[in-house]
């Protein structure tokens, strides 16, 4: 077999057992099987290539392993692995341990089905946001502390089971609420007018990235009679207990004024394209004494905001334990959105892999595609108030 005197199939090494043994692993396994393969450090040199099982615990047991680790699958599979230690010259003899495999909602773990993600393009490769690896969790805004967290929390259990993509999600949040800075974004950009403010004059306002922690430092907003805020945060017909921005209501703008809704435009299809609004100069956040108040506080997107390209990730399964039988039919289509968003400056300027909050959106990484516009993938959204309220009705 070694020599290559015979095809591929021809011959097979067995180890000589029990094939009356109740355990089908113990039933005279093979050892090598003939494998006509270009390997990629020995060449064409060997003909034949061992089993899993054989090489297994000679492996752990030449490499001194004391303990090796396997998932559930594998409990059947250690009297072989015993049994080879007993019976070869090997220097150790270790022991084989099963636990649960780490099996997370709406996602595969099978390398075999995760290179069929890569290899039909389904992902754009092994670093793909939406894959369950460290480069792809990395890249999406993943941090180690909230991995080891993650790991933490759902300890080692010698139960099958499932762990929910929330738990993961709330350890990233937890890790970020103190750590990352926070600014200003608007992922679906709305124009708003302020008609009465004063021609050609700029307010520059000094805004903490992060009002709990100082430590942080601060940025400058440019504040003139141009902004832009989220489409989302103006209804023209408004449902109950709606405090954003709508017809003959008012809103402030977090760090600046209260702004009241004057008139909208339209264009021929009916889509708003412009707000104008008024601003009362005696409501400027910190050195309001009027004694105004509205219920409602959005964030908004100064002039001199910078385009960029929002990556809005999602689960990349929308069945809760996907088979990976039929990738096509599996996959959400909503996995990856694009949009152009309106960023603050000092948030666009930030350093590739920086995480950050856009406020009142989502934890967001600035990607390694932002060569030209900036990229930013969404590593995890917020926890959503106003979404609970239209959940309700």
């Amino acid at each position: 077999m070694r020599a290559g005197a015979f095809k591929e199939g021809e011959r097979v090494l067995r180890a000589k057992i029990d094939m009356a043994h109740p355990n089908i692993n113990m039933r005279d396994p093979a050892l090598y099987r003939i494998r006509r393969a270009h390997h990629a450090r020995t060449g064409n040199t060997w003909n034949i290539y061992p089993t899993y099982d054989f090489a297994h615990g000679q492996s752990d047991a030449l490499e001194k392993i004391t303990h090796s680790l396997c998932t559930l699958e594998f409990e059947d599979h250690r009297p072989l692995y015993e049994w080879f230690l007993q019976q070869l010259p090997v220097p150790a003899q270790p022991r084989q341990i099963e636990f649960s495999r780490l099996q997370l909602e709406n996602t595969l773990t099978s390398k075999r089905k995760l290179l069929s993600l890569v290899t039909e393009g389904h992902v754009t490769g092994w670093d793909d946001p939406r894959m369950p690896t460290i480069r792809g969790l990395r890249r999406r805004g993943y941090t180690p502390a909230s991995l080891r967290d993650f790991c933490a929390r759902i300890g080692v259990t010698k139960k099958a089971n499932t762990i929910e993509m929330s738990l993961l999600e709330t350890c990233l949040r937890t890790d970020l609420e103190n750590t990352a800075r926070r600014g200003f974004a608007v992922q679906d950009p709305l124009k708003v007018t302020i008609t009465n403010w004063p021609a050609g004059e700029v307010l520059e306002i000094d805004a903490p990235w992060h009002q709990r922690v100082p430590e942080l430092g601060s940025r400058t907003l440019r504040f003139d009679g141009t902004l832009y805020i989220d489409r989302a945060d103006f209804e023209e017909v408004p449902p109950p207990k709606y405090f954003r921005l709508k017809p003959e209501g008012s809103v402030r703008l977090k760090y600046g004024f209260i702004v009241d809704f004057e008139s909208m435009e339209k264009d021929a299809e009916g889509n708003i394209t412009e707000i104008k609004v008024t601003y009362d100069p005696a409501t400027r956040s910190g050195q309001d004494e009027s004694g105004r108040k509205v219920k409602g506080t959005i964030q908004w997107a100064p002039s001199d905001s910078v385009p960029s390209e929002l990556r809005l990730y999602d689960r990349l399964f929308t069945d809760t334990n996907p088979k990976g039988e039929d990738l096509s039919a599996e996959l959400n289509p909503e996995s990856l959105v694009l949009k152009t968003g309106m960023v603050e400056p000092a948030l666009a300027n930030i350093a590739v892999g920086d995480i950050v909050q856009f406020e009142r959106i989502a934890y967001f990484r600035k990607d390694e595609d932002s060569a030209g516009m900036p990229v930013f993938n969404r590593a995890v959204t917020l926890k959503d108030g106003w979404a609970k309220v239209q959940k309700k009705g």
